[in-house]
């Protein structure tokens, strides 16, 4: 009798431990009401998968726009071609490869010239040259298209006088007349991300504010409510990304005015700093030279060998970037001027982007914020440290201003938590830690 009541306390206790069992439950795939069936993507170099300085095959397969269009056939996402450049030419316009490190510690940047994906080039009188690529003639579902502004989406002449955009359309230059708004809406879609601003900004500052200039805000707002009413109008959804701070991409923090000092007064303890030709006021367009700050941002390609060579002047040769006569190249230095001038106009940007998606009921992706908190706080993904460093935060690219595969999957995923917010969806993340930063010889 003993012997079964034991029994019966093990069979009532496994009953017990069965009953309290906690259920594993996988979370319900919904689309949230949206159909992903055709998303096609909008944008710049960005959005093309640019990345080490050119446009080429491996960069296009780690497109933010094909990582997330891969996760959204999780709920009803439909194929997504890119205009890839073929095997052959898989080095499309070419690019940088990291070739080792100097015994100072100075990455050796290697140009990549072979299997190129260029047919040749086109001279446009009053513009110069422009390098034409190998056509693509198939389907398109990723848009982007490198250098191309918000502001150029109706100028009907751009297909001339950008190869990347000129490649994508059936005609040779100089015989295209189709403007990008056009050509992006030419067949239906059921969904759309939109990427494009950042050129309004970042083609002055990359150069220094000399050779570009920033898009007025009133032309960007216009032409950004007509975008997105256009993408909006058979019923679209979609979702937008803010134009980042251009002084979070290691482009203007890698080469800073300190380490240039110091490097020179390791040579001569006698000079006080190096001189720049700065902007005089953040309204005005007059120039004088003056001692560089920290607050004056040095591109990533300035060749810091060039401070202290002779320089020829009325006054005798003197050394460059060392005195008011012999000042540091505006293509090179963003001055704080400048900084608050392109900062003014992308915070300007932003506004209108926020207040036509919101008007529109588009879901937000908010880029200048994300950036700016991985530039000062650094993101941690699967336990892996990663930052806005050159090279080593594993996010950009070689070229300091594109991002790696790895980063182009963190704003992917930054992407899709926008849209899944919005719209209620459960489109699932991409797994970072299997994309690869920048690739080390």
């Amino acid at each position: 009798m003993k012997f079964l009541k034991q029994h019966y306390y093990i069979i009532a206790g496994l009953l017990l431990i069965t009953a309290c069992k906690p259920e594993i439950k996988t979370p319900k795939v919904t689309n949230g009401g949206v159909n992903f069936s055709r998303y096609i993507s909008i944008g710049n170099s960005l959005t093309a998968g640019y990345a080490d300085g050119g446009l080429y095959l491996a960069g296009q397969m780690n497109s933010y726009p094909s990582i997330v269009a891969k996760q959204m056939q999780a709920v009803g996402g439909g194929v997504f071609n890119q205009p890839l450049f073929s095997s052959a030419q898989a080095n499309g316009s070419g690019y940088l490869q990291l070739a080792g490190f100097s015994a100072a510690g100075s990455p050796n940047l290697v140009p990549v010239t072979t299997n190129l994906a260029v047919r040749g080039e086109y001279t446009v009188p009053g513009f110069g040259n422009v390098i034409l690529y190998t056509k693509y003639t198939g389907d398109i579902e990723n848009y982007g298209v490198p250098g191309i502004k918000l502001e150029q989406i109706t100028y009907a002449p751009l297909g001339n006088l950008n190869g990347y955009y000129e490649r994508l359309l059936p005609n040779d230059a100089p015989t295209n007349n189709t403007p990008y708004l056009a050509f992006i809406t030419a067949k239906p879609f059921t969904f759309f991300s939109n990427w494009l601003g950042n050129n309004d900004a970042l083609l002055y500052a990359t150069s220094g504010g000399a050779g570009d200039v920033l898009t007025d805000p009133t032309v960007f707002a216009e032409l950004d409510n007509l975008l997105i009413s256009t993408l909006t109008a058979t019923g679209a959804k979609g979702v937008v990304a803010t134009v980042p701070d251009v002084t979070s991409i290691p482009y203007f923090n890698t080469v800073t005015v300190d380490a240039i000092v110091a490097g020179v007064q390791k040579a001569n303890p006698s000079v006080k700093g190096i001189y720049i030709n700065a902007l005089v006021s953040v309204s005005g367009n007059t120039y004088a030279p003056r001692l560089a700050t920290s607050n004056d941002l040095i591109v990533l390609t300035f060749p810091t060998s060039m401070i202290g060579t002779p320089v020829t002047t009325p006054f005798g040769p003197l050394p460059y970037g060392l005195t008011p006569y012999t000042p540091v190249d505006n293509q090179y230095v963003l001055d704080a001027n400048e900084v608050s001038k392109t900062r003014e106009h992308v915070v300007e940007f932003n506004a209108t982007i926020k207040s036509v998606a919101a008007a529109h009921g588009l879901a937000v992706f908010d880029a200048y914020a994300f950036l700016n908190n991985v530039k000062q706080y650094g993101l941690v993904v699967d336990g892996v440290g990663l930052n806005s460093s050159y090279i080593s935060g594993g996010i950009f690219s070689l070229d300091g201003v594109h991002l790696t595969p790895r980063g182009y999957a963190i704003v992917a995923n930054q992407f899709i938590d926008a849209i899944n917010a919005k719209y209620g969806s459960s489109i699932p993340e991409t797994d970072v830690a299997s994309y690869p930063g920048v690739r080390f010889p």
